[in-house]
């Protein structure tokens, strides 16, 4: 039951999003006449060559409100997960979430040192510290400093803590790097074969090889686009339905 009414929830405010954007494109080129009487937004166009290009307006509105808000829904729910998370680091604290995080990856660190060879060893040795540090500077970026910092710095670095330490651990690890550099490898390729235009390919091929440390860097810069789209999203989020602010005094 509960998942219901979660979900009409949902649909109810997605609703109204969609009213409130039509309305707002509406607005654009069409004057709104309110009714005193009424809370509702009405539209009088006088003649029929008015009325014909109202509708055509409002169904190019639809279109681009429906290729949109998609988008933005996505956005909500980055928003949602970051509200989530900085919830949990305000409660706890964030020395306590980086030292938690410091202790899980030292203890499987420590394990490797007992389990595994020193190869195995140095892998998660550096991913422990690429995802410690990695959390850590997101979370200095969101926290003090501006909107424009945390969206520019602290996204990235937040993604960065998720795709980085598996390729940082597979250069120590020759088990590892067997199959996640060589995958690695084929998605470089097929990017410069399909989705880097002109001679940037080739100046890529030219002037970079694609050999340790260069993963780390690769990832790093596909971290950073996929960072600033989440951000993106969630400023279109923001933009759509602003967040509410609390009382300071609550």
């Amino acid at each position: 039951m509960e998942e219901i009414m979660g979900v009409r929830d949902l649909l109810a405010g997605a609703k109204i999003d969609l009213r409130r954007l039509l309305s707002a494109w509406r607005t654009i080129v069409f004057s709104r006449q309110t009714d005193e009487y009424s809370v509702q937004d009405r539209w009088h166009p006088g003649s029929p060559g008015a009325k014909l290009a109202f509708w055509a307006w409002s169904i190019l509105g639809v279109v681009l409100i429906g290729v949109v808000y998609p988008f933005a829904a996505l956005g909500f729910w980055t928003r949602y997960v970051g509200r989530q998370i900085d919830r949990i680091v305000a409660g706890l604290g964030v020395l306590v979430i980086i030292a938690a995080m410091a202790v899980l990856w030292g203890g499987l660190t420590a394990l490797a040192w007992d389990r595994l060879p020193t190869t195995g060893f140095r892998a998660v040795l550096a991913a422990s510290v690429v995802a410690t540090a990695s959390v850590g500077l997101s979370w200095v970026f969101a926290r003090y400093g501006s909107r424009r910092l945390t969206l520019v710095f602290a996204y990235p670095f937040a993604v960065a803590a998720i795709f980085v330490p598996p390729v940082t651990a597979a250069l120590f690890s020759p088990t590892i790097g067997a199959g996640l550099l060589s995958e690695s490898e084929l998605f470089a390729e097929w990017l410069l074969n399909n989705v880097v235009i002109g001679g940037l390919s080739t100046t890529i091929r030219q002037q970079f090889e694609l050999a340790g440390l260069a993963f780390i860097g690769m990832w790093f810069g596909f971290a950073v686009p996929v960072g600033w789209a989440l951000a993106l999203l969630v400023s279109l989020a923001n933009l759509i339905r602003p967040r509410t602010r609390r009382n300071p005094q609550q």
